[in-house]
């Protein structure tokens, strides 16, 4: 993946990263936030706001400031996990506009405050003064997920399901790894001209980034199928053996995909589970 250099992601500022999106970055920075969320304002006069991101009082005046007197026509989250849906709460009241986004199975991790105006469906357009966003479904880093595609500039705006600097963590039970990559093959089918992800830098080789992920995730399945053929073990005794080339860490958060890699394996009758332990099927 692409990084980025501190002054690309000044906190509170609004900068044009495609002809008519503007992002701000909040001021979350963190291991797995990156440079901090990445809020995504559509248009000038008309705008969409996408991913108002933490309910900090520092972001939610970046965003008041970036709006202006203009008009909201939809606080739009791709997913409802806690550091992209809270402030829009904030902006949907103070600009009366509706949140749009949709609610996930489970709950754990997940925006408790979050309640939809309206839930889009696939497909379902939202306006700008410059052009529609389109939504997408793509399940899988969360059960709610959604990306926004721009018809105009053909950019994507991925949330967590593509990120700028890291692979996504899938997060059980609410996350799914069969969904994940089925999201990614039909993100493949579109026309593309960049990613903007929900943390990190703009990804100007959007084909390359989507057949990466699916390479990353199905190597990572290969090391968990051989960890199994080799007696298998607790999710703890796997951990360190599929995540040899990662830093511990970091293992508490890729603990969750290697959960959700064994379900998927399950599904498949390829893994079995013995109480806690795992082995091949």
């Amino acid at each position: 993946m692409v990084t980025a250099t501190v002054d690309e992601f000044g906190h509170g500022v609004a900068r044009e990263v495609v002809p008519g999106i503007r992002r701000i970055v909040a001021p979350n920075p963190g291991r797995m936030t990156g440079p901090g969320t990445n809020t995504y304002l559509v248009g000038r006069r008309r705008v969409l706001v996408v991913d108002a991101g933490p309910a900090l009082p520092e972001h939610h005046a970046a965003i008041e400031r970036a709006i202006g007197d203009a008009r909201v026509e939809g606080v739009l989250v791709t997913h409802t996990h806690r550091d992209h849906s809270p402030a829009s709460a904030f902006v949907a009241r103070r600009f009366g506009a509706p949140r749009v986004g949709r609610l996930p199975r489970h709950r754990e991790f997940h925006d408790p405050g979050f309640v939809p105006d309206e839930v889009p469906d696939d497909g379902s357009l939202y306006e700008s003064d410059d052009g529609p966003l389109v939504a997408l479904g793509t399940p899988g880093h969360a059960s709610n997920h959604v990306c926004w595609y721009h018809r105009p500039t053909r950019a994507l705006l991925t949330g967590d399901h593509v990120l700028g600097t890291v692979s996504p963590v899938i997060l059980p039970p609410d996350g799914d790894m069969s969904q994940y990559l089925d999201s990614l093959t039909r993100l493949l089918q579109l026309d593309v001209s960049c990613i903007l992800p929900g943390h990190g830098p703009v990804l100007r080789q959007p084909a390359r980034v989507l057949q990466g992920l699916v390479a990353h995730r199905l190597a990572r399945e290969a090391k968990v199928v051989d960890a199994l053929g080799r007696g298998g073990g607790t999710l703890d005794a796997l951990l360190p053996r599929v995540y040899d080339d990662v830093d511990p860490a970091l293992h508490e958060y890729a603990r969750y995909s290697l959960l959700a890699h064994l379900e998927k394996l399950e599904r498949e009758a390829r893994a079995t589970r013995d109480g806690g332990t795992w082995r091949a099927a």
